[in-house]
């Protein structure tokens, strides 16, 4: 054993000491999130009391909604996080008090309290749940959250009344896939459905993938040797189309090109109609791709051309943006002005809906503050409303995902335009939130001889650096990164 051997008296004197602090430091962490706990449970008390006095048939979620809004503008985080933030504050407070006081005196963190409420979620008894948190606070004070969730399934298991045959077929309505952006161009898909089935699936993909990876492996050893002369034709043409391009990809690589592949281009059986409508149907897009960045070359380079967008926010490698405009079948064309980068007018080859589409452009997302939903996901909204004799034009529409145009007809939040797209909202206890239209993804040129270069030069038509690719079809070659034909 040779770790700290080395060490001084007053180094290992320093390292207790910073032990020490840190120890303290996260009891007042725990500490301080179960007071944030306490004040969000009073907020959501607080809107349920608002909402009982009107009577409001919507049991009081539009209340809640408008209180959430308020909180999440002034923390800058979105209403939704902080509606849910509100919904896991109110079930510890409420139903595990004991809970909650034991990291509010620094002896669980928020993390263990996660684990001992999540697992005591379906206790319906107060009784029940008194008893259920006696047992695990003891535990918790012990064991690793990560530790502590398989501990706490157990204990809870004695206390619940209903079987895990009844919990399970309510537990099914939960069934879902979401998606999380990453960074660099990635992203995550997730699915909440029955064990068995996402372990089944899993275990397909990890099969399939090991056998695509053992024969790969194969064909590369029969590459190098003299025996691959017998391989049989199929093998060897095979042998021929892989190892082109040596094919190294890792189990976890092939796994998740296999479950791309397989969304993407396979047929869903189970569910398809008898004319194979569902069969028919292929994934949509929405790319926002500069025309520097769409020419490449060394123009591109040395202008620094941005990367390519997806839904205005997640960068896209200009390989898989050329691909995608190469294979749609139209796009829109975004003029903007090459110093200011400020969107000028959007047009089609095919016009259509030309509203939608310059409105589409200049938001790119929900215009609430804080939220981040894509603009093709949102609904258009009057914010001055028609039947009042508000105008169908681009100074008095916006995009606002569901949730917001229901928020803003039904609770105080009122919005008001400023111009150039520019909207102001006041919440309910009067105060304002300026949201400006995201900037356009274009290149700007701030010296003018650049400028007068540019719009000299043959190949910069009038559309201007900025192409909007709505409804680009996925092609089945950018599936998987496995070693192909070039694009």
């Amino acid at each position: 054993m040779t770790a700290l051997l080395d060490a001084t008296d007053s180094q290992m004197a320093a390292l207790a000491g910073l032990v020490e602090t840190l120890r303290v430091a996260d009891q007042t962490l725990a500490a301080m999130q179960a007071a944030r706990d306490g004040l969000l449970a009073i907020a959501g008390k607080l809107a349920l009391d608002i909402a009982k006095q009107g009577s409001h048939p919507d049991g009081g979620d539009h209340t809640i909604r408008a209180v959430a809004a308020e909180i999440g503008a002034v923390q800058r985080v979105s209403d939704r996080t902080v509606e849910r933030r509100i919904s896991d504050a109110t079930l510890l407070v409420e139903q595990f008090p004991t809970v909650w006081a034991a990291q509010g005196a620094g002896r669980l963190s928020a993390a263990h309290s996660r684990v001992i409420v999540d697992a005591g979620a379906h206790l319906s008894d107060d009784a029940d749940r008194a008893a259920y948190a006696a047992q695990m606070i003891p535990l918790a004070e012990e064991q690793s959250p990560n530790r502590l969730r398989p501990l706490a399934r157990r204990v809870a298991e004695r206390f619940l009344v209903r079987s895990i045959d009844e919990r399970h077929r309510d537990a099914r309505a939960s069934r879902r896939v979401w998606v999380t952006d990453g960074e660099d161009g990635m992203a995550g898909l997730h699915v909440h459905a029955p064990a068995v089935l996402v372990h089944g699936m899993f275990d397909r993909l990890s099969q399939a993938a090991h056998a695509l990876r053992d024969e790969n492996r194969a064909l590369a050893r029969a590459a190098t040797r003299e025996e691959h002369k017998h391989v049989r034709d199929e093998r060897m043409h095979l042998r021929d189309e892989r190892m082109h391009g040596r094919d190294e990809r890792t189990v976890d690589e092939i796994r998740a090109d296999l479950l791309t592949d397989l969304v993407l281009t396979g047929v869903p059986a189970g569910h398809d109609t008898t004319d194979g409508m569902l069969g028919a149907i292929q994934a949509r897009v929405d790319i926002t791709v500069p025309a520097l960045t769409l020419i490449g070359g060394e123009a591109a380079d040395a202008m620094g051309a941005p990367p390519a967008e997806l839904d205005g926010a997640i960068p896209v490698d200009a390989e898989t943006a050329r691909v995608l405009a190469g294979d749609a079948s139209g796009w829109n064309r975004v003029l903007t002005d090459p110093v200011s980068g400020r969107m000028l007018a959007v047009d089609r080859y095919r016009p259509s809906e030309h509203l939608r589409r310059h409105l589409r452009a200049r938001d790119q997302r929900c215009r609430f503050p804080g939220c981040g939903i894509a603009a093709r996901k949102c609904d258009l909204d009057h914010n001055h409303d028609a039947a009042t004799g508000g105008e169908t034009c681009a100074t008095n529409l916006a995009h606002f995902c569901r949730r917001h145009h229901v928020l803003k007809h039904h609770s105080p939040w009122h919005v008001e335009q400023l111009g150039d797209g520019v909207l102001r909202w006041t919440s309910p206890t009067g105060q304002h939130y300026t949201d400006h239209p995201p900037a356009p993804n274009t290149v700007v040129f701030r010296d003018a001889d650049a400028v007068a270069a540019v719009r000299d030069a043959d190949r910069f038509s009038a559309s201007g650096p900025g192409f909007d690719l709505p409804t680009a079809e996925v092609p089945s070659r950018i599936l998987t990164s496995a070693p192909a034909a070039p694009f």
